[in-house]
Protein backbone atom coordinates (compact mmCIF):
# COMPACT_ATOMS: atom_id res chain seq x y z
CA UNK A 1 0.00 0.00 0.00
CA UNK A 2 1.69 3.45 -0.81
CA UNK A 3 1.63 6.64 0.82
CA UNK A 4 -0.63 8.44 -0.58
CA UNK A 5 -3.60 5.41 0.46
CA UNK A 6 -1.96 5.90 3.73
CA UNK A 7 -2.88 9.36 3.99
CA UNK A 8 -6.23 9.48 2.38
CA UNK A 9 -7.32 6.58 4.46
CA UNK A 10 -5.99 8.60 7.48
CA UNK A 11 -7.66 11.56 6.36
CA UNK A 12 -10.82 10.02 5.91
CA UNK A 13 -10.87 8.14 9.20
CA UNK A 14 -10.42 11.44 10.79
CA UNK A 15 -12.92 13.59 8.84
CA UNK A 16 -15.74 10.95 9.22
CA UNK A 17 -14.80 10.96 13.39
CA UNK A 18 -15.34 14.47 13.03
CA UNK A 19 -18.06 14.68 11.42
CA UNK A 20 -19.86 12.08 13.18
CA UNK A 21 -19.08 13.64 16.55
CA UNK A 22 -20.54 17.00 15.53
CA UNK A 23 -24.19 15.16 13.99
CA UNK A 24 -23.94 13.36 17.80
CA UNK A 25 -23.76 16.59 19.47
CA UNK A 26 -26.45 18.17 17.63
CA UNK A 27 -28.52 15.59 17.80
CA UNK A 28 -28.51 15.89 21.72
CA UNK A 29 -29.18 19.20 21.44
CA UNK A 30 -32.67 18.58 19.68
CA UNK A 31 -35.56 17.93 22.01
CA UNK A 32 -38.96 19.90 21.13
CA UNK A 33 -41.94 18.39 19.37
CA UNK A 34 -42.68 19.18 15.87
CA UNK A 35 -42.93 17.62 12.48
CA UNK A 36 -40.49 16.67 10.03
CA UNK A 37 -40.96 18.91 6.38
CA UNK A 38 -38.35 18.50 4.31
CA UNK A 39 -38.91 15.95 1.39
CA UNK A 40 -37.54 11.96 1.60
CA UNK A 41 -35.25 10.64 -0.99
CA UNK A 42 -34.52 6.98 -0.95
CA UNK A 43 -31.44 7.52 -3.54
CA UNK A 44 -30.20 9.89 -1.71
CA UNK A 45 -26.50 9.02 -2.33
CA UNK A 46 -27.40 9.91 -6.20
CA UNK A 47 -29.25 13.50 -5.31
CA UNK A 48 -26.53 14.42 -2.57
CA UNK A 49 -26.74 18.06 -4.31
CA UNK A 50 -30.51 18.77 -2.41
CA UNK A 51 -28.90 18.47 0.78
CA UNK A 52 -25.42 19.27 0.70
CA UNK A 53 -24.14 21.98 -1.17
CA UNK A 54 -20.80 21.41 -0.61
CA UNK A 55 -21.36 17.69 -2.36
CA UNK A 56 -20.44 20.23 -5.81
CA UNK A 57 -16.96 20.59 -4.97
CA UNK A 58 -16.61 16.89 -5.38
CA UNK A 59 -17.31 16.98 -8.98
CA UNK A 60 -15.06 17.75 -11.96
CA UNK A 61 -17.55 18.04 -14.98
CA UNK A 62 -20.40 19.77 -15.42
CA UNK A 63 -23.77 17.97 -14.22
CA UNK A 64 -27.34 17.58 -14.40
CA UNK A 65 -29.68 15.41 -12.34
CA UNK A 66 -33.54 14.99 -12.75
CA UNK A 67 -35.48 13.18 -9.63
CA UNK A 68 -39.03 12.29 -9.16
CA UNK A 69 -40.93 10.54 -6.08
CA UNK A 70 -44.42 9.19 -5.51
CA UNK A 71 -44.81 8.16 -2.25
CA UNK A 72 -47.48 6.14 -0.40
CA UNK A 73 -49.59 5.49 -4.24
CA UNK A 74 -53.09 5.17 -3.54
CA UNK A 75 -53.00 7.41 -0.64
CA UNK A 76 -55.06 10.28 -1.09
CA UNK A 77 -52.81 13.40 -0.68
CA UNK A 78 -49.56 11.84 -1.14
CA UNK A 79 -46.58 13.20 -1.64
CA UNK A 80 -45.13 13.77 -5.05
CA UNK A 81 -41.44 15.16 -5.51
CA UNK A 82 -39.45 16.10 -7.85
CA UNK A 83 -35.79 18.43 -8.44
CA UNK A 84 -33.43 19.39 -10.53
CA UNK A 85 -29.98 19.74 -9.98
CA UNK A 86 -27.31 21.84 -11.93
CA UNK A 87 -23.76 22.05 -10.86
CA UNK A 88 -19.70 23.19 -12.40
CA UNK A 89 -16.41 23.30 -11.49
CA UNK A 90 -14.84 26.55 -11.52
CA UNK A 91 -11.78 28.08 -12.67
CA UNK A 92 -8.55 26.20 -14.10
CA UNK A 93 -7.72 24.55 -10.51
CA UNK A 94 -11.73 23.77 -9.96
CA UNK A 95 -11.12 25.35 -6.21
CA UNK A 96 -14.93 26.80 -6.64
CA UNK A 97 -17.82 25.16 -8.28
CA UNK A 98 -21.55 26.92 -8.62
CA UNK A 99 -24.71 25.36 -9.01
CA UNK A 100 -28.66 25.42 -8.78
CA UNK A 101 -30.88 23.17 -6.88
CA UNK A 102 -35.20 23.06 -8.10
CA UNK A 103 -36.98 21.15 -5.36
CA UNK A 104 -40.82 20.89 -6.05
CA UNK A 105 -43.17 18.96 -2.89
CA UNK A 106 -46.75 18.73 -3.35
CA UNK A 107 -48.48 17.25 -0.32
CA UNK A 108 -52.73 17.09 -0.33
CA UNK A 109 -53.32 21.04 -0.22
CA UNK A 110 -49.88 22.22 0.03
CA UNK A 111 -47.66 22.94 -2.56
CA UNK A 112 -43.85 24.56 -2.17
CA UNK A 113 -41.40 25.40 -4.61
CA UNK A 114 -37.50 26.19 -3.76
CA UNK A 115 -35.05 27.57 -6.37
CA UNK A 116 -31.65 28.03 -4.35
CA UNK A 117 -28.04 28.91 -6.00
CA UNK A 118 -25.33 26.40 -4.64
CA UNK A 119 -21.56 27.36 -4.17
CA UNK A 120 -18.74 24.96 -3.25
CA UNK A 121 -15.23 25.96 -2.52
CA UNK A 122 -12.47 23.48 -1.69
CA UNK A 123 -10.08 24.43 0.67
CA UNK A 124 -8.27 20.73 0.91
CA UNK A 125 -7.39 19.04 -2.38
CA UNK A 126 -4.24 16.63 -2.01
CA UNK A 127 -3.47 12.74 -2.84
CA UNK A 128 -7.03 12.82 -4.70
CA UNK A 129 -8.71 14.08 -1.77
CA UNK A 130 -10.97 17.22 -1.12
CA UNK A 131 -12.61 18.60 1.76
CA UNK A 132 -15.21 20.99 0.38
CA UNK A 133 -17.30 23.86 2.21
CA UNK A 134 -20.46 24.66 0.71
CA UNK A 135 -23.56 27.27 1.43
CA UNK A 136 -27.09 27.54 -0.11
CA UNK A 137 -29.17 30.30 -0.29
CA UNK A 138 -32.47 31.15 -2.69
CA UNK A 139 -36.62 31.36 -2.16
CA UNK A 140 -39.14 29.15 -1.31
CA UNK A 141 -43.00 29.34 -2.34
CA UNK A 142 -45.48 27.75 -0.23
CA UNK A 143 -49.06 27.79 -1.68
CA UNK A 144 -51.79 26.27 0.74
CA UNK A 145 -55.38 25.27 -1.43
CA UNK A 146 -57.84 24.66 1.40
CA UNK A 147 -60.24 23.81 -1.65
CA UNK A 148 -58.55 20.82 -1.70
CA UNK A 149 -59.58 19.91 1.47
CA UNK A 150 -63.05 18.28 2.50
CA UNK A 151 -63.95 20.58 5.12
CA UNK A 152 -66.66 19.75 8.38
CA UNK A 153 -67.51 23.47 8.54
CA UNK A 154 -67.09 25.34 5.09
CA UNK A 155 -67.63 28.69 6.34
CA UNK A 156 -64.86 28.27 8.90
CA UNK A 157 -62.87 31.76 8.63
CA UNK A 158 -59.77 30.20 9.59
CA UNK A 159 -60.10 28.14 6.10
CA UNK A 160 -61.50 31.28 3.74
CA UNK A 161 -58.15 32.60 2.60
CA UNK A 162 -55.98 30.26 0.55
CA UNK A 163 -51.91 30.70 1.60
CA UNK A 164 -49.31 32.31 -0.75
CA UNK A 165 -45.66 32.85 1.25
CA UNK A 166 -42.79 33.61 -0.23
CA UNK A 167 -39.60 32.87 2.63
CA UNK A 168 -35.83 32.87 2.04
CA UNK A 169 -33.58 30.18 1.97
CA UNK A 170 -29.77 29.85 3.60
CA UNK A 171 -28.24 27.00 4.41
CA UNK A 172 -24.85 25.30 4.08
CA UNK A 173 -22.69 21.98 4.42
CA UNK A 174 -19.22 20.15 4.88
CA UNK A 175 -18.70 17.37 2.01
CA UNK A 176 -14.99 15.35 1.97
CA UNK A 177 -14.54 12.51 -0.85
CA UNK A 178 -11.71 10.91 -2.32
CA UNK A 179 -11.98 8.15 -5.17
CA UNK A 180 -13.42 5.35 -2.69
CA UNK A 181 -15.12 7.83 0.51
CA UNK A 182 -17.44 10.28 1.38
CA UNK A 183 -18.79 11.60 4.64
CA UNK A 184 -20.81 15.29 4.74
CA UNK A 185 -22.32 17.31 7.31
CA UNK A 186 -25.17 19.43 5.85
CA UNK A 187 -28.43 21.99 6.94
CA UNK A 188 -30.32 22.78 4.05
CA UNK A 189 -31.97 25.52 5.58
CA UNK A 190 -30.95 27.59 9.41
CA UNK A 191 -34.00 29.97 8.92
CA UNK A 192 -36.87 28.84 10.74
CA UNK A 193 -39.65 30.48 8.71
CA UNK A 194 -43.04 30.85 10.47
CA UNK A 195 -45.57 29.90 7.38
CA UNK A 196 -49.57 30.62 9.41
CA UNK A 197 -50.29 30.50 12.62
CA UNK A 198 -53.92 29.78 13.51
CA UNK A 199 -55.97 31.28 17.22
CA UNK A 200 -59.08 30.90 18.45
CA UNK A 201 -60.51 27.85 16.19
CA UNK A 202 -61.01 24.82 17.05
CA UNK A 203 -57.58 24.37 18.24
CA UNK A 204 -56.61 26.67 21.05
CA UNK A 205 -53.60 27.19 19.23
CA UNK A 206 -51.90 25.78 16.15
CA UNK A 207 -48.99 26.71 13.70
CA UNK A 208 -46.75 25.99 10.68
CA UNK A 209 -42.93 26.76 11.18
CA UNK A 210 -39.78 25.68 9.49
CA UNK A 211 -37.23 23.74 11.45
CA UNK A 212 -33.93 22.78 10.88
CA UNK A 213 -33.18 19.63 9.74
CA UNK A 214 -29.68 17.84 10.15
CA UNK A 215 -28.52 15.31 7.16
CA UNK A 216 -25.66 13.24 8.12
CA UNK A 217 -23.86 10.67 5.60
CA UNK A 218 -20.89 8.67 4.47
CA UNK A 219 -20.14 6.10 2.28
CA UNK A 220 -17.70 3.47 1.17
CA UNK A 221 -16.48 1.56 -1.80
CA UNK A 222 -14.74 -1.78 -1.49
CA UNK A 223 -13.44 -3.95 -4.87
CA UNK A 224 -15.01 -7.35 -4.34
CA UNK A 225 -13.29 -8.34 -7.32
CA UNK A 226 -11.88 -7.08 -10.64
CA UNK A 227 -15.89 -6.58 -11.79
CA UNK A 228 -17.74 -6.30 -8.48
CA UNK A 229 -17.79 -3.27 -6.05
CA UNK A 230 -19.94 -2.88 -3.08
CA UNK A 231 -21.07 0.23 -1.58
CA UNK A 232 -22.10 0.36 1.66
CA UNK A 233 -23.99 3.83 2.70
CA UNK A 234 -25.93 5.70 5.28
CA UNK A 235 -27.43 8.63 6.21
CA UNK A 236 -28.89 10.19 9.04
CA UNK A 237 -31.75 13.11 9.16
CA UNK A 238 -32.67 14.50 12.50
CA UNK A 239 -35.28 17.70 12.61
CA UNK A 240 -36.44 18.68 16.29
CA UNK A 241 -39.29 17.19 17.36
CA UNK A 242 -39.38 13.89 14.88
CA UNK A 243 -38.21 10.76 15.56
CA UNK A 244 -34.52 10.30 13.79
CA UNK A 245 -34.80 8.77 10.25
CA UNK A 246 -31.37 6.51 9.40
CA UNK A 247 -31.29 4.84 5.88
CA UNK A 248 -28.74 2.27 5.93
CA UNK A 249 -27.93 0.87 2.06
CA UNK A 250 -25.44 -1.15 -0.16
CA UNK A 251 -25.32 -1.82 -3.29
CA UNK A 252 -23.63 -3.82 -5.60
CA UNK A 253 -21.74 -2.62 -9.37
CA UNK A 254 -21.11 -4.78 -12.13
CA UNK A 255 -18.59 -3.66 -14.90
CA UNK A 256 -18.95 -0.38 -13.40
CA UNK A 257 -22.41 -0.16 -15.50
CA UNK A 258 -25.07 -1.85 -13.57
CA UNK A 259 -26.16 -1.59 -9.90
CA UNK A 260 -28.35 -3.08 -7.33
CA UNK A 261 -28.89 -2.70 -3.49
CA UNK A 262 -31.38 -2.91 -1.20
CA UNK A 263 -31.95 0.38 1.70
CA UNK A 264 -33.51 0.01 4.90
CA UNK A 265 -35.07 2.71 6.78
CA UNK A 266 -35.60 3.04 10.51
CA UNK A 267 -39.00 2.51 11.53
CA UNK A 268 -41.15 3.22 7.94
CA UNK A 269 -39.44 1.02 4.46
CA UNK A 270 -37.29 -1.21 2.93
CA UNK A 271 -36.13 -0.24 -0.49
CA UNK A 272 -34.96 -2.08 -3.67
CA UNK A 273 -32.76 0.04 -5.69
CA UNK A 274 -31.60 -0.71 -9.28
CA UNK A 275 -29.31 1.51 -11.77
CA UNK A 276 -27.66 1.74 -15.52
CA UNK A 277 -24.86 3.47 -16.75
CA UNK A 278 -26.53 4.12 -20.47
CA UNK A 279 -23.16 5.51 -21.50
CA UNK A 280 -19.82 7.03 -19.19
CA UNK A 281 -21.90 10.46 -19.31
CA UNK A 282 -25.44 9.20 -18.14
CA UNK A 283 -26.67 7.22 -15.42
CA UNK A 284 -30.65 5.82 -14.56
CA UNK A 285 -31.92 5.00 -11.49
CA UNK A 286 -34.50 3.77 -9.84
CA UNK A 287 -36.12 2.95 -6.30
CA UNK A 288 -39.26 0.94 -4.77
CA UNK A 289 -40.16 0.90 -1.36
CA UNK A 290 -42.19 -1.31 0.86
CA UNK A 291 -43.67 0.56 3.86
CA UNK A 292 -42.89 -1.55 6.96
CA UNK A 293 -45.58 0.76 8.95
CA UNK A 294 -49.43 0.87 9.34
CA UNK A 295 -49.72 2.72 6.23
CA UNK A 296 -48.91 -0.07 4.25
CA UNK A 297 -52.96 -1.10 4.45
CA UNK A 298 -53.69 1.99 2.12
CA UNK A 299 -50.58 2.33 -0.29
CA UNK A 300 -48.85 -0.13 -2.65
CA UNK A 301 -45.65 1.56 -2.08
CA UNK A 302 -43.23 4.44 -2.95
CA UNK A 303 -41.73 4.71 -6.39
CA UNK A 304 -38.73 6.69 -7.49
CA UNK A 305 -36.49 7.48 -10.63
CA UNK A 306 -33.08 9.70 -11.21
CA UNK A 307 -31.58 10.22 -14.55
CA UNK A 308 -27.96 12.12 -13.99
CA UNK A 309 -25.40 12.87 -16.92
CA UNK A 310 -21.97 14.30 -16.57
CA UNK A 311 -20.66 16.31 -19.40
CA UNK A 312 -16.71 16.92 -19.30
CA UNK A 313 -15.42 20.02 -20.07
CA UNK A 314 -14.01 21.76 -22.89
CA UNK A 315 -10.47 19.93 -23.44
CA UNK A 316 -11.45 17.34 -20.54
CA UNK A 317 -12.50 13.92 -20.77
CA UNK A 318 -14.06 11.53 -18.04
CA UNK A 319 -11.42 9.01 -17.22
CA UNK A 320 -13.34 6.79 -14.43
CA UNK A 321 -17.00 6.45 -13.28
CA UNK A 322 -18.43 8.28 -10.13
CA UNK A 323 -20.23 5.88 -7.94
CA UNK A 324 -21.74 8.56 -5.60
Amino acid sequence: MNRRTNISKRMASKTLGALFGIGIFLFGTLTKTNAQQDPQYTMHMFNTQVINPAYIGSQETVNFGFLTRTQWVDFEGSPQTGSFTLSTPMGRRNKTALGLSIVSDIIGPTNEQSFTVDYGYTFYNNYGSKLTLGLKGGVSNLQVDYSLLNLVNVSDSQFSENISLLSPQIGAGIYYNNERFYAGLSVPNFLKTKHYEVNGSVFASAEAKERMHYFLIAGYIFDINDNIKLKPAGMVKVVRGSPIQMDISANLYFNEKITFGAAYRLDAAVSAIAGFSLSDKAFIGFAYDFQTTAIKQFSSGSYEMILRFAIPRKGERILTPRFF
